[in-house]
C-alpha cells in the first residue's frame, strides 16, 4: 500500500478508515460481557469478549427488538455486522446486523421458554409447593448410583438423621436416555410404600450435562410426585426447571439432604423445649387445680356436714307446721259442704224422681201388651232369612253332592284341568271332610 505524503485533518482520516472498515463483512462468535439496554435509547450497546479481547458492539434498536431474545452477560451469542468507527470519539465499534444464541444461548432460550410455559400452567405458584415431613421415616433418593452426589447425601443423613429409612433409585443422569430414566425414577421412587419424602440430586457439571433436569418430562414427573419433593441439582447458580417446579430447591446434593431431614441435635432441643412447655403447663395445672381444692375445702358444708340440711329440715319443719294448721280447716270445710248438698238431695230428691218413675210404669204396660206381637214377627222374619242363607251357603251346594277341589297345599281352588298334571296331589272338600287325591289324568275337555 503506497503511503500519501499530503497530509489530512483527523476527520479526514477517520473517514476514510471507515470507509474502508465497512467493507469487511464478518460473522463473530463471542461471549456478552457487558449489555446496555436503556428505554429511549435507539441503539443497544454491548461487548463480546473471548480469552483475551473485548470487542464493543452496536446494534440498531428496532434490528434487536426482532432478535426474539433479551442480551445478558454470559450469553454466547453469533453477530453479522460491519466493523466502523465513530469520529467524535475517534472510535472502533462492531455494528450489528443480526444476532442470534450460539451453542448455550440455544439452550438457555429453550429452557426459559419451557419455564415460561409451566409457570403459565401454575406448576411453579408457591402456593401449590407442599410442607416438607418434619420427621420423615422413610426418604427415597433419585440419582446416579456412582456419582459423588449419593455419597454426599448417605453420608449427611447418616450424620443427621440416622433413623430414617433410605430407598435409593440409581439412574442416568446425563447424556441419551437420561430424561426417561429420571422420570421413570422419580414415578417408581415416588409412589414406593412408605415413603414420605423424595430427593432429587446430582454433582455438578456443564450447562448442557444438566439438560436433563431441564426436561419437560422431568418437570412434570416432579409435579406429579405424591410426596413433596426437593432438590440439589449441581453447583451452578442457575436453576434448573425441576428445581422450579419441585416443593424445596436446594444448592447441592449435602444442602438438599439438610433440608429434607433434621439434625439429631436439633430433635433433641425440640423435644428439650417441649418438654419444658410440658412441664410449664403440667405445673400451672397442678397449682390451679390445688388452689380449686383449697377454695373448695373452705365451704361451709366441708367444715360441718350438718349445715347441708339445715336449710332443707327448716323447710319442711315449716311445710309440717303450715299443713297442720291447714288440714283441719279444710276438713271442716269440706263437712260443711256435704252436709250442704245432702240438705238439697233431701228436699228436691222426690220430685225429680217422681217423673221418671210414671214414665218407667208407662213403657212397661206398653211392652206387655204389645210385645208377644212383635216377638213373633220378628221370629218370622228371621226364619225366613236364615232359610234364605242356607239356600246360598256353600255348604249347602255340597250337601248336594258337589266338592270343592284345592292344589296340594289347600291354597288356591282349581277351576281347570289344566291347573294340574297327572301325579299332582290334590285336596277334595266334601260337605263332610276331606279327600287327599293323587290326579291319574286331566282332560281339559269333557
Amino acid at each position: 500500500m503506497a503511503i500519501e505524503n499530503t497530509s489530512v485533518s483527523v476527520t479526514e482520516a477517520l473517514r476514510r478508515a471507515k470507509s474502508v472498515l465497512e467493507t469487511i463483512s464478518l460473522t463473530i462468535v463471542g461471549e456478552v460481557s457487558e449489555c446496555t439496554v436503556k428505554p429511549g435509547y435507539k441503539a443497544v450497546y454491548f461487548s463480546l469478549s473471548d480469552d483475551s479481547s473485548v470487542l464493543p458492539c452496536l446494534m440498531w434498536r428496532d434490528s434487536y427488538d426482532l432478535c426474539g431474545f433479551a442480551l445478558r452477560p454470559g450469553m454466547l451469542v453469533e453477530v453479522s455486522g460491519v466493523f466502523t468507527a465513530y469520529a467524535a470519539k475517534g472510535r472502533m465499534q462492531f455494528q450489528v446486523r443480526r444476532l442470534t444464541a450460539a451453542g448455550e444461548g440455544v439452550l438457555r432460550l429453550q429452557v426459559a421458554a419451557l419455564a415460561r410455559k409451566l409457570e403459565a400452567e401454575g406448576l411453579m405458584r408457591a402456593e401449590r409447593k407442599r410442607e416438607l415431613p418434619a420427621f420423615p421415616s422413610k426418604i427415597a433418593l433419585v440419582t446416579s448410583p456412582r456419582g459423588k452426589a449419593v455419597h454426599d447425601v448417605i453420608r449427611t443423613l447418616r450424620r443427621r438423621y440416622p433413623v430414617a429409612e433410605l430407598l435409593i433409585a440409581g439412574v442416568q443422569v446425563e447424556g441419551e436416555g437420561a430424561v426417561s430414566a429420571l422420570t421413570e425414577g422419580i414415578r417408581l421412587a415416588g409412589s414406593h410404600p412408605g415413603v414420605e419424602l423424595l430427593i432429587l440430586a446430582r454433582g455438578g457439571g456443564s450447562y448442557e450435562d444438566l439438560m436433563p433436569f431441564n426436561a419437560e418430562q422431568v418437570a412434570r414427573a416432579v409435579a406429579a410426585c405424591p410426596v413433596p419433593v426437593v432438590t440439589g441439582i449441581g453447583h451452578e447458580p442457575d436453576d434448573s426447571i425441576a428445581d422450579m417446579v419441585a416443593d424445596c430447591r436446594a444448592s447441592t446434593p449435602t444442602a438438599a439432604a439438610e433440608a429434607a431431614a433434621p439434625a439429631t441435635m436439633e430433635i433433641v432441643s425440640r423435644l428439650d423445649a417441649m418438654a419444658r412447655l410440658l412441664g410449664k403447663a403440667l405445673s400451672h395445672s397442678v397449682i390451679e387445680r390445688a388452689h380449686r381444692l383449697r377454695l373448695i375445702a373452705h365451704r361451709p358444708v366441708f367444715r360441718d356436714a350438718t349445715c347441708l340440711m339445715s336449710a332443707r329440715m327448716l323447710a319442711l319443719d315449716s311445710a309440717a307446721e303450715a299443713l297442720s294448721r291447714a288440714l283441719p280447716v279444710g276438713i271442716g270445710r269440706a263437712a260443711e259442704a256435704v252436709g250442704r248438698s245432702r240438705d238439697v238431695l233431701l228436699r228436691v230428691g222426690p220430685k225429680l224422681t217422681e217423673r221418671p218413675r210414671i214414665a218407667l210404669g208407662d213403657a212397661s204396660r206398653r211392652i206387655a201388651q204389645q210385645g208377644p206381637a212383635f216377638m213373633e214377627r220378628a221370629t218370622g222374619q228371621w226364619t225366613l232369612q236364615a232359610a234364605r242363607l242356607e239356600d246360598l251357603s256353600p255348604l249347602a251346594i255340597l250337601a248336594r253332592g258337589f266338592a270343592v277341589c284345592y292344589d296340594g297345599a289347600g291354597e288356591r281352588v282349581l277351576r281347570s284341568a289344566g291347573d294340574v298334571t297327572a301325579g299332582d296331589r290334590v285336596r277334595v272338600r266334601l260337605a263332610e271332610g276331606e279327600l287327599g287325591c293323587v290326579v291319574e289324568r286331566a282332560d281339559t275337555e269333557v
